[in-house]
């Protein structure tokens, strides 16, 4: 068996994916989500039902306690963590910026900017040989939204992913000989509900490709870059788009 991975907000979409896929590998998965417990039940069933080992824990990523108590939680249940997926994220609602409320921005930094920060520093202390550690791999979901903008809709949005991806380059030379990788998926236009059928359709024509990517591709890269496979990756962010 593998270690532990912590998988934030992995109730849904992209993060129910990569809880499923990383068990697929052996991991014991921590399923974290923020109020969709019913959902994150089901990904853990899915998850035992399949041979895997999970469990679900509650907390909201932007609050420092409920980063300490989750880490407590999940390495009680199934020993010292060795992976970490920041995938809890939202997207702050639709809005230009000269219409963008102050509640909406930052709510975005909290959950976006400031959860991955907390979460990857609670990793750190656990997994870096520098604390007593043995090493480990964290994986941040940015999105291609930070360098395309996402102008008239997204701004804010996309602002807190480029936000991760500096994250992700200082971190990952940071610890980079303490045992720790640190890297990086920016997923394009992937099907979930974050992409109604409408922006979808709107967007398709845009993607080389021209179709959505599905959660499971995204979640193939994110069990890449926390395997041995991916053992001379770090500081980097690796683009799951179809090309856009």
């Amino acid at each position: 068996m593998q270690g532990l991975v912590i998988v934030t907000g992995g109730s849904r979409g992209i993060g129910a994916a990569i809880c499923r896929r990383l068990a697929q590998d052996g991991f014991a998965v921590a399923v974290n989500y923020a109020a969709r417990a019913k959902a994150a039940a089901e990904v853990v069933q899915d998850i035992i039902a399949a041979g895997g080992r999970a469990r679900a824990f509650p907390g909201d990523v932007a609050r420092e306690q409920d980063v300490d108590a989750l880490f407590a939680a999940a390495q009680d249940s199934f020993g010292r963590v060795v992976g970490l997926v920041n995938n809890a994220g939202i997207i702050g609602g639709a809005s230009r910026v000269d219409e963008l409320t102050l509640d909406a921005l930052q709510r975005t930094l909290a959950v976006n900017v400031v959860g991955t920060i907390l979460a990857a520093r609670a990793a750190v202390r656990v997994m870096s040989t520098r604390h007593g550690g043995v090493g480990g791999s964290i994986v941040n979901l940015s999105s291609v939204a930070a360098r395309l903008g996402a102008p008239g809709e997204f701004v804010h949005y996309a602002m807190s992913k480029g936000a991760i991806d500096s994250f992700t380059i200082g971190l990952g030379r940071e610890v980079a000989d303490e045992g720790i990788r640190v890297n990086a998926v920016a997923p394009g236009v992937i099907d979930t509900e974050m992409n109604p059928g409408e922006r979808q359709a709107r967007l398709v024509p845009n993607v080389p490709i021209k179709r959505v990517g599905l959660a499971a591709e995204v979640a193939e890269a994110v069990a890449w870059l926390i395997s041995p496979a991916a053992s001379y990756v770090t500081g980097t962010t690796l683009t799951v788009s179809g090309g856009r």
